[in-house]
Parts: structure tokens; sequence; C-alpha cells
């Protein structure tokens, strides 16, 4: 029981770790990339965007060297559900969210794509080399058309991001910091999760599906609701989307990278399958929103409440 127990103060001091250290990291890194000449707008597209991600990256690598790849590819599905059936639906309930229409033509698609590709990989629930190839490698054109696109049709809320005014040593050294931080968070975190998942007798998938994936989305959702009390979530959807796509480019695909990984068949016929549902129904949400004449559409609270069931009606065929 007590080693149990400490599992358990190894997972909260795990997240608080990560929460802290990939904070410490995205400033570091983009106040160098600032001071190195970069935009702002290229900085928060790429660094930052990615930044978000670094806390499931770093556990999917310390799992992954572990022996432990399902428990990374259950923390990319797991956090995908969690943002649009957990994130996103208590931000609805709270205040309905805007829809900007280039993400009905532009992003949505692209996620919904990327989620197709992603069944195909999991498929005979197995991740090889070439998969996750594959998936990291789509990585690189997709920032690289994100940036180009958004220089032509500029964002003001992604010009004025703010990039903490750090000197080139003060950014150098929260740069490394922020990432020794996060290689020993990750590690404990993965330890108390795997030492749970034994003394609970549940595979490693279901606690990255469940305690790891919400962990992991925790500063998202305060993120979301302070925001949305606030008035201010106009991005509030454009990121969950932007989030969902970098967690199975670069979150799924390093299992495969380190180490073939072969799952549950589960993995796919209920864990994938709802992902792929959860998505498809904020898609058509949004579709019937505008088919319905809106110029301006909002993910409303009924909507929220919708995704929101749908989340809970997962943890219960979990459980």
């Amino acid at each position: 029981m007590s080693e149990v127990w400490l599992a358990a103060l190894a997972i909260l001091v795990g997240f608080g770790g990560l929460v802290w250290s990939a904070d410490r990291f995205v400033a570091g890194s983009a106040a160098l990339a600032y001071n190195f000449g970069l935009s702002k707008l290229v900085i928060g597209l790429t660094i930052v965007s990615l930044g978000t991600s670094a806390p499931e990256v770093m556990v999917a690598i310390s799992a992954s060297l572990k022996g432990a790849g399902e428990l990374a590819v259950g923390n990319a599905i797991g956090s995908n559900l969690a943002n649009i059936g957990l994130v996103l639906a208590a931000t609805a309930l709270i205040s309905p969210l805007p829809v900007q229409k280039h993400l009905l033509k532009q992003e949505i698609p692209v996620l919904l794509v990327i989620t197709l590709l992603a069944g195909f990989v999991l498929y005979d629930a197995k991740l090889t080399f070439v998969e996750g190839l594959v998936l990291a490698g789509l990585l690189v054109p997709l920032l690289w058309v994100t940036v180009k696109f958004k220089k032509g049709h500029p964002d003001d809320e992604l010009e004025d991001a703010e990039i903490p005014d750090y000197t080139v040593p003060r950014a150098i050294a929260w740069f490394f910091v922020g990432l020794a931080a996060l290689l020993v968070s990750s590690e404990i975190l993965v330890w108390g999760a795997r030492s749970i998942a034994e003394a609970a007798g549940v595979s490693p998938l279901i606690i990255g599906l469940t305690v790891i994936a919400v962990g992991t989305s925790l500063p998202e959702l305060a993120a979301s609701i302070a925001s949305a009390l606030k008035g201010h979530h106009d991005m509030a959807l454009g990121n969950i989307i932007g989030s969902n796509i970098f967690n199975i480019l670069a979150v799924m695909s390093v299992p495969g990278l380190i180490a073939t990984t072969t799952m549950d068949t589960a993995v796919f016929n209920r864990d994938y399958l709802a992902m792929l549902g959860i998505t498809a129904a904020l898609a058509l949400a949004i579709l019937i929103r505008f088919m319905q004449g809106h110029e301006r559409a909002t993910i409303g609270r009924w909507i929220g409440i919708f995704l929101l069931l749908c989340y809970i009606a997962y943890y219960w065929t979990l459980f």
C-alpha cells in the first residue's frame, strides 16, 4: 500500500513539474528565437505551439524507453478526447465559443485527415518505425505551410503574442533548466503511472488514456476556462484543433520511432474509434452551424453538453 501512495505522489509531483518546466522551456525557447530575429508570428506558430505539447512528448519518450509505448499512444488518444470532450466542452458551457470560418476550410479538414491516418497506423494494433517516421515527418511540411499561409493572412492575436524580454544568456539558461526539469518530471510521472497500473492490474494503455491524458490536459482546461470567464476565447477552438494535430504527429509517433510497439486491439476498436467519433462530431456541429446561415458561428452550450456526454460515455465503456 505504501508503494501505491508513493506512486500517486510521484504522479502529482510529475504533473506539477511538467506544467512548470514546460512553461519555462517555452519561455526560454521563444525568447531565444526572438533574440535571433524570428518574428513573433513564426514563434507563436512553431515554438509555442510545439512547446505546449512538450509534456506529452517527454512522457512519450520516457514511457517508450521503458518499454511502455502503449502508455504514450494512450496519452495521445486520451489527450485528444479530453481536449474536445472535457476542455472544449467545459469552456463552451461557460461561454459560447466563436468559430472562425477558416477553421472549417483549413484546420478541421487537416485534423480529420490526420486522424484518419492515425487510424490506418493503429488498425493492426502495432506501431512501427516507418509508421512513426511518416507521422513525425508530416510535422515539418505542416508547420511550413502554416507559417507561409499565416504570413500572408496575419492574425492580430498571434502578432501580439507575449514573449519574455530575456537576454540571450537568461533565455539559454531557462531553456536548459526547463528541458532538464521536463526530463526529470516525465521520468517521475511515468514511474508513478506504471506502478499504479501494475498495482491496479490494468494496462499502461488505460493509465495513459485516463490519468496521464487528463493530467496533461488540466493546464489547457484551466487556461481555457479562465479565458472564457474574461471573454478572451476567440482562439480557444483553434488552439485545441492545433493541439490535437500535434498530439497525433508529435506524440503518437514517438513509440514507433523508438521501438515497434504492440498494443491491445482495443486501442483501435474502442479508443481510436472514440477519438474519431468525437472529432467528427465536432466538425459536423461546426458545419451545421455555418449551413444554418450564421455568419459568425459559435460552439454553444448544447454542443458543449453533447461533447461532454460523449466523453462520459467513453469513460463508461472503459470501466
